[in-house]
């Protein structure tokens, strides 16, 4: 069934409390509806940030029914990212959604050193794709923040990508750290950096998951194609997420499923205090609902392991 994968994450959305959220700037008719639709389904409580007056000629014009939902007028959209950043502080938002501003000028607002949300964690872009010819939702990161990620980084990026993973039900991820070729070759710096990877993962400097690498896109994702190779791997064939070498090659392989592949890429900025969701105006209505599906579902986890962490 089209979507189901998808479908499946909204409905276990649908079981939990809605999430409150800054919907930053949303100034144009799809992240306006968006953030309502999002609402319709149970997914987010709205918190509408942006000039009120825009927000408001918006949703008359779409004839999008905001009655229900709180906004915070501001000037502009850079104040808008401000704002939203100071509801996540006060704790009056557990999730920040970008409306109609470019990406850098929220993620400015993010990562300012005094005021915004970083972690500890480097933060990080992950695509949760629906492949039509997959049995399974599979993550690629990074392919929208981290340009040239380092070794270090790319710890991050990994881990920030497992615990998404967890987030969404996978008890043991399977973790394909992507390269050219399945083989360490010195002349191909990302296939050091993968083998590199694996071993940290084996001295837990990365937790939670299986990892393997360097493999090659094919027998990552193809078990014949691996078996062909004589891979012998618990990862090949079988990933569950795929690290990219860089931002160029991630997003290309991230397009390349979307516009050659039939598939679909709900979008999310993990390593900050709260998750981000990005959308895009070319997503359909499933996919936004399932970015923010998303983005729930790790909220919802970051509540709980908070909750054990003051247990403990």
């Amino acid at each position: 069934m089209a979507h189901e994968k998808y479908q499946n994450l909204i409905a276990r959305c649908q079981a939990l409390s809605p999430v409150a959220t800054a919907v930053v700037h949303p100034c144009d008719e799809s992240s306006l509806r968006g953030a309502v639709e999002a609402a319709e389904a149970g997914i987010l409580l709205p918190i509408l940030v942006g000039p009120r007056g825009k927000i408001a000629a918006v949703a008359a014009e779409f004839k999008l029914d905001i009655s229900g939902f709180t906004l915070i007028d501001t000037p502009h959209s850079q104040a808008a990212a401000e704002m939203a950043v100071q509801l996540v502080h006060q704790g009056k938002a557990r999730m920040l959604m970008k409306g109609s501003l470019h990406t850098d000028e929220l993620m400015a607002a993010v990562v300012r050193t005094s005021t915004g949300l970083r972690t500890a964690r480097r933060i990080s872009h992950a695509f949760i794709m629906d492949v039509p010819s997959l049995d399974r939702v599979i993550i690629i990161t990074d392919a929208a923040i981290n340009i040239l990620p380092t070794l270090k980084d790319k710890v991050h990026i990994v881990q920030n990508a497992i615990d998404l993973a967890h987030a969404l039900g996978f008890n043991a991820p399977k973790v394909a750290i992507l390269s050219a070729m399945e083989t360490v070759n010195p002349d191909i710096p990302s296939t050091v950096e993968a083998a590199a990877l694996c071993k940290m993962a084996d001295r837990q400097q990365i937790t939670g998951a299986i990892l393997d690498g360097p493999l090659a896109l094919d027998n990552a994702i193809n078990l014949q194609a691996a078996q062909i190779k004589k891979i012998d791997s618990p990862v090949a064939g079988m990933a569950d997420i795929l690290v990219a070498p860089d931002l160029e090659s991630g997003n290309m392989l991230a397009k390349s499923l979307t516009f050659m592949a039939g598939a679909d890429a709900a979008g999310i900025v993990l390593g900050a205090r709260v998750p981000i969701i990005l959308t895009s105006r070319a997503d359909s209505l499933m996919t936004r609902l399932a970015s923010c599906a998303v983005a729930a579902l790790v909220a919802e986890s970051q509540r709980l392991n908070l909750k054990q962490a003051v247990a403990v």
